[in-house]
């Protein structure tokens, strides 16, 4: 008996839950602006997953200059369960991570919407106008998309959030449509007013212990001063990866040399224990590099990978650069220690900074509801918001906290208070982490 009424259970819900999943597919094909519903499979949290391809302007001011569509996923838990807004800065992860769960969704049991960034992945429109690639407009498109699934979780509660620049991204969204959300929660996403913005010099100066960042540096003017030793190496490494450079080898040689401290604080998956003294061998001393400072990122192929994300930083949204001071003529080939070598000659740029500046003063006044997250040591903290008198605002910074900060991980002080921004904006019953 016990195992018939188990069974008629489990049918029970099954059934419901086809039901369900049968009635939002109906609902989202009814969207004109949704050209392609696609039923994907998902993780256990969720009792369905879409990919919704959404019809949007390239420029929204004036939608007869064409269109193009959008990729974006929806994880669905439930209609009266809140609803996690997910910018993503680059292209969507499906390809890699296709069971992706925000750890938000977690937190709140929530249904989960993550829409690829314009410009990035397959959400690229036929032809590049790349004078549409800016805040506004892509703020303008999360706009869209929140306004046509609305229809479908209209009283439920939405808040954005994203992680670097796809926290940059939440931001940008919030400041043009303050009321599309009821909160903001932004993962080290940093604030940059200028494409070489000088704050994260002073902050390489300043982070970790002197120990360790005059073991970093001398270990960049070791490899330096032994090009004749490495250089080979590195090409030889470079042409294994078929990765070629829009300068000559030396330079790209001293350019990985340079992003090397940024990538070692970002990341933190490498102690100071582990950079190589002067006693290393140089397979070791190599290997390390290779292991911290990323060749791709300035190959011709990862460069064209992220141009349209070097578009944005070299026109609004800002960037970094490398100081040349500490290592005097150890540093030959290169001459401008900026990310202009991005941009092709053919693609007018000017930066831009009043945008930023713009978006500084709102977060500094009007804007309320916002959670941020940061690591201590993370470089992309350097430029992080600055809530300024702002009460509205609650910005978290974890000791030691790398690029890979996340309230999961955060110590249990901190996580209780990121909890407690989220009862208290949300009203809503969270699963805290175990």
């Amino acid at each position: 008996m016990k195992k018939l009424i188990l069974l008629s259970l489990s049918l029970i819900v099954s059934i419901l839950t086809f039901s369900q999943e049968a009635d939002l597919t109906e609902q989202l094909k009814k969207i004109p602006e949704i050209k392609q519903v696609t039923k994907l499979s998902t993780d256990t949290l969720f009792k369905g997953k879409y990919l919704l391809m959404v019809e949007q302007p390239i420029d929204h001011h004036h939608p007869d200059k064409g269109t193009f569509t959008q990729r974006v996923f929806l994880s669905h838990i439930g209609y009266d369960q809140p609803v996690v807004f997910t910018t993503e800065g680059y292209a969507a992860w499906y390809e890699l991570m296709p069971k992706y769960v925000n750890e938000l969704s977690v937190l709140l049991h929530a249904n989960q919407v993550t829409v690829e960034h314009r410009y990035f992945g397959k959400s690229v429109p036929d032809s590049l106008q790349w004078k549409y690639l800016t805040v506004e407009q892509a703020a303008t498109d999360h706009h869209k998309v929140i306004e046509l699934l609305k229809g479908i979780y209209n009283d439920n509660k939405w808040l954005n959030t994203g992680i670097s620049k796809g926290g940059q991204t939440a931001i940008y969204h919030r400041y043009h449509f303050p009321e599309d959300v009821d909160m903001t929660v932004g993962y080290v996403c940093p604030l940059n007013f200028s494409f070489e913005d000088p704050r994260v010099y002073t902050f390489l100066e300043q982070v970790g212990t002197e120990a360790c960042r005059r073991k970093l540096l001398d270990y960049q003017k070791y490899m330096l001063k032994n090009k004749d030793t490495f250089l080979p190496m590195f090409r030889k490494a470079s042409e294994k990866k078929q990765y070629t450079y829009p300068f000559n080898d030396t330079a790209a040689y001293e350019m990985v040399i340079l992003e090397y401290p940024f990538a070692f604080w970002q990341w933190g998956t490498i102690g100071c224990d582990a950079i190589p003294g002067p006693n290393t061998s140089d397979s070791a001393a190599f290997a390390h590099l290779q292991e911290v400072s990323p060749f791709d990122y300035f190959s011709k192929n990862g460069i064209k990978r992220l141009l349209p994300f070097f578009y944005q930083a070299m026109t609004e949204i800002g960037y970094y650069g490398y100081d040349l001071e500490p290592y005097g003529d150890l540093i030959e080939a290169v001459e401008d220690a900026t990310f202009m070598f991005t941009i092709p000659d053919e693609i007018e740029i000017s930066y831009d900074y009043t945008k930023m500046q713009d978006v500084k003063n709102w977060l500094q006044s009007d804007a309320e509801r916002m959670l941020f997250i940061y690591g201590e040591s993370d470089p992309w903290s350097a430029t992080a918001v600055e809530p300024g008198n702002n009460e509205k605002l609650v910005k978290i910074v974890k000791p030691d906290g790398s690029h890979r900060t996340r309230i999961r991980n955060l110590p249990p002080d901190q996580q209780k208070e990121a909890y407690q921004a989220i009862r208290e904006w949300l009203d809503v019953e969270l699963r805290p982490f175990e």
